[in-house]
């Protein structure tokens, strides 16, 4: 995977609408952004058109990335995570209306996003231990299975404020553990 500076200064490119320079961006980083999909969707087929919308929202979007001080891979999973939990979303209110169809696709990652995603998932446990019990469940419900926060705090009968609050500490939690 590619550098910090080199993604931030290959989205700059992108942002300007250089071609070769989105080429660039998708052979750095779409490994780790199709198994971020394929964790979501749990479907190779739904993660890869996921992934495509990936990187059409990054071309047309790209000048809204700002150097923050914040990781572009960050930017890039935020992205990459929100549309496959919309398209999660969507199936699941599409599948209330209709008959469940079974999945024949096998679902399983190819060598290189299995790899990158065993490493990855291994800091992410290491993380989610190191927080209370109550507060991860929250944090998977939220953003491994796409549970809305009304829908969270109904489960952990807590105010909707308070499971915000988890949310947000929990996150910066993660996210100080990750960049140690």
């Amino acid at each position: 995977m590619s550098g910090r500076a080199e993604i931030e200064t290959l989205l700059a490119r992108v942002a300007l609408r250089d071609q070769a320079a989105f080429a660039a961006l998708y052979d750095a980083t779409h490994a780790k952004l199709f198994g971020i999909c394929l964790h979501v969707l749990k479907n190779r087929s739904e993660a890869e058109d996921a992934l495509q919308d990936v990187f059409l929202r990054v071309w047309h979007k790209a000048d809204r990335y700002a150097v923050t001080g914040h990781s572009p891979m960050t930017w890039l999973i935020t992205v990459a995570r929100n549309l496959s939990i919309d398209r999660l979303r969507a199936r699941k209110s599409a599948t209330e209306d209709i008959d469940m169809v079974h999945d024949l696709s096998d679902g399983a990652p190819g060598p290189e996003a299995a790899t990158i995603a065993r490493s990855e998932a291994a800091r992410i446990s290491t993380c989610m231990a190191s927080l209370e019990e109550q507060r991860a469940e929250a944090l998977r419900g939220a953003y491994l299975e796409g549970l809305s926060y009304a829908e969270l705090a109904e489960h952990h009968a807590v105010p909707l404020n308070t499971m915000r609050t988890w949310l947000r500490r929990g996150l910066q939690k993660l996210k100080d553990c990750l960049s140690r």
